[in-house]
C-alpha cells in the first residue's frame, strides 16, 4: 500500500550553499498526491513545485528543481532520500526559502523525524517503474547506468557505487547494496555530504558552501579528517554518494525496480540518467506492486531503532 508521514514534522536549519535560514515541514498527503514542495515564502504566483526529474534544472553542486513559473528549491536529495529510505509515497514539504537546511550533512535528522512521526498507510497500492533494458549515461569523468534486475536475485532496488578521489582520506571506494527493508536508514541515511579543504575557500569566493560548516560537512586534506569526531564510517564518502543518488532516484515520481550501477557519478549524471530512462518507451514499465513486492521495496518496515547510534 502507499504510504505518507502520520503527522507533520518541522526541521529548521540553514542552507548549506546559501547559509540562510530554513524551515522545513514535511506534512500528510492523501494517496496517489506524489511529493510536492511549496514555497510559504513565494506570496503571489504558482507556489507548488513538484519533486520530479524534469523539474531538475543544472546546478553542479546539488538538485535543485523548479516549477514551471520559475520557482524553485534546491538541495532537495537529502530529505528527498529520507523520505524514499522510510517508504514514503505522497508527502507536502513546506519551506520558507529557497534552499532546504542542510541540518547535520545527512539524511538521518530526517529520518529521526520522520520514523518518529510514524507512516501511515493509505488504501491505494503502489506503483513502481521496473526497468526493462539498460540504459547509461557518461561523462568525460563518470557514467552511471540503470539495468534490469537479474531474475534469479533481488527484486527491488540494488545499487553499485564507486568513487576515486586523490585525498588519502578518501581515496577509492566502492559498495553495492540491497535497499530492501530499511538498509537505507541502516547503513546509509547517517552518511554526511563531503568536501575537501583546498576547495571551501574558491566555494565560497564562488558564494556557495556559506552554510558549511565541520560540523555539517565532513572535510579532509589529504590524508586527515578535518571535522570533529572523525569519520561514521571507513567508507562514508562512497555511503553519502549512494544516499544523494537515491534522493536524486527518487525524482522518477515511483520507486524504481532495478539496479543501479555509478562510477564518480553525481545529481547531474543521475538526473540525466532518468531523463535517457523516460525518453526510451521501451526501457521500462509501470507496475502494481503485490505485497510481496511491496515488502521488498526501501522503507518497508523500518523502526527508528534501526538508525545508527552515531548519528
Amino acid at each position: 500500500m502507499q504510504t505518507t508521514i502520520r503527522s507533520a514534522i518541522t526541521f529548521e536549519g540553514v542552507g548549506l550553499h546559501s547559509g540562510a535560514p530554513a524551515r522545513l515541514t514535511i506534512r500528510p498527503a492523501g494517496a496517489d498526491h506524489g511529493i510536492w514542495f511549496k514555497r510559504t515564502d513565494v506570496l503571489l504566483g504558482d507556489t507548488m513545485i513538484p519533486a520530479l526529474w524534469d523539474a531538475v534544472e543544472t546546478s553542479p553542486l546539488c538538485t535543485l528543481i523548479v516549477n514551471q513559473v520559475g520557482v524553485s528549491v534546491s538541495t532537495v536529495e537529502h530529505v528527498m532520500a529520507a523520505l524514499a529510505g522510510c517508504g514514503i509515497h505522497n508527502a507536502l514539504i513546506e519551506i520558507d526559502g529557497p534552499e532546504a537546511p542542510i541540518l547535520d550533512g545527512s539524511s538521518a535528522p530526517f529520518v529521526r523525524g520522520i520514523l518518529a512521526r510514524g507512516v501511515r498507510r493509505l488504501a491505494q497500492p503502489v506503483r513502481a517503474i521496473e526497468i526493462l533494458t539498460p540504459i547509461e549515461t557518461r561523462t568525460a569523468h563518470g557514467w552511471a547506468r540503470l539495468s534490469p534486475n537479474d531474475p534469479r536475485g533481488a527484486s527491488g532496488l540494488t545499487m553499485d557505487f564507486e568513487i576515486d578521489f586523490a585525498d588519502a582520506a578518501i581515496g577509492a571506494q566502492k559498495k553495492r547494496l540491497n535497499l530492501a527493508n530499511g538498509t537505507f536508514v541502516r547503513e546509509l541515511c547517517n552518511s554526511r555530504t563531503f568536501c575537501r579543504a583546498a576547495d571551501v575557500d574558491a566555494m565560497r569566493a564562488a558564494g556557495k558552501a556559506l552554510g558549511g560548516t565541520y560540523e555539517n560537512a565532513v572535510v579532509v586534506d589529504g590524508d586527515r579528517v578535518l571535522s570533529p569526531g572523525g569519520l561514521r564510517h571507513a567508507d562514508e564518502a562512497v555511503r553519502h554518494k549512494m544516499l544523494d543518488a537515491l534522493g536524486d532516484l527518487a525524482l522518477a515520481g515511483a520507486p524504481i525496480l532495478g539496479h543501479y550501477q555509478g562510477y564518480k557519478a553525481g545529481h547531474a549524471m543521475t538526473n540525466a540518467l532518468l531523463r535517457e530512462v523516460f525518453a526510451n518507451i521501451d526501457a521500462f514499465r509501470i507496475v502494481t506492486c503485490d505485497a510481496p513486492m511491496a515488502a521488498r521495496l526501501p522503507g518497508a518496515g523500518v523502526n527508528a531503532e534501526e538508525i545508527p547510534a552515531v548519528a
